[in-house]
């Protein structure tokens, strides 16, 4: 199974962070904390290029807290700075201000050579759909600046917020990339939420995603529904019947 989901709209959306990258000083580029590598989009790492850079994992209150520390390990071995955030309780987000004051720093240096001296940092906020860029927003403006939401595409222009540690923040809208090459990816991106609903089969994508936290997490999927029996499809039906998801008349 292929899934793929591009949106007119992404179109547009990629041409204006290509033109806003010219006018910040960092990029938080945001990925999904349970799937940190399918939800890089390599489009916006080609748009990113040599600007500094911090990656934010976010939900991490939903990804296996091992695997985050070893990811931030990865990416810091990789020569780049990682955080891990959750930006619905503010988990974790004491360290953005620091790191990007320090990735900051030469960009600033150089305007106040350049006799600049009130011009606040400029941070252009990117990631795929449904990671969670409006609610980080929110968190670091300290009020309600930016539209958020449960689902994808939210988001639909750019805008400029301020906050109160000087920083100049540019919400994006969520962009995917045109192909997923992976078939994997599309499914991962499915499962947690990044693609819409409507356009997806679900009992597939369902499928899918408990074959894998069958493979990963086999003791924490059966201390949640009991050991799974039978084949794949059975086990759909026996999640359904734990979370009290089957109809009237069903099972």
């Amino acid at each position: 199974m292929t899934i793929q989901w591009y949106p007119g709209h992404m179109a547009k959306a990629r041409r204006e962070v290509a033109t806003a990258i010219r006018w910040v000083d960092v990029v938080l580029e945001l990925v999904d904390a349970r799937i940190p590598s399918a939800s890089r989009n390599p489009v916006l790492g080609e748009l990113i290029g040599d600007k500094p850079r911090l990656v934010v994992m976010t939900r991490v209150d939903l990804a296996d807290p091992d695997v985050s520390r070893r990811w931030i390990g990865f990416f810091a071995r990789q020569g780049g700075r990682a955080v891990a955030v959750d930006a619905r309780s503010g988990r974790g987000l004491r360290g953005i201000g620091g790191a990007v004051r320090e990735l900051a720093a030469p960009s600033v240096g150089r305007w106040k050579k350049r006799g600049v001296r009130n011009r606040g940092v400029r941070v252009l906020i990117v990631g795929i759909p449904n990671v969670g860029k409006s609610s980080l927003i929110n968190r670091l403006a300290g009020r309600s600046a930016a539209k958020t939401g449960d689902l994808p595409g939210v988001t639909r222009a750019q805008q400029w917020i301020r906050t109160s540690e000087g920083f100049e923040l540019l919400d994006t809208p969520g962009i995917l990339w045109p192909k997923f090459e992976d078939p994997e990816t599309g499914l991962l991106l499915a499962a947690t939420g990044a693609i819409k609903e409507e356009i997806l089969p679900l009992e597939e994508v369902a499928l899918f995603l408990l074959k894998r936290l069958q493979l990963t997490y086999p003791r924490a999927l059966a201390g949640r529904y009991g050991d799974l029996a039978g084949e794949p499809e059975d086990w759909l039906e026996q999640v359904g019947k734990g979370r009290g998801l089957l109809m009237a008349g069903a099972g």
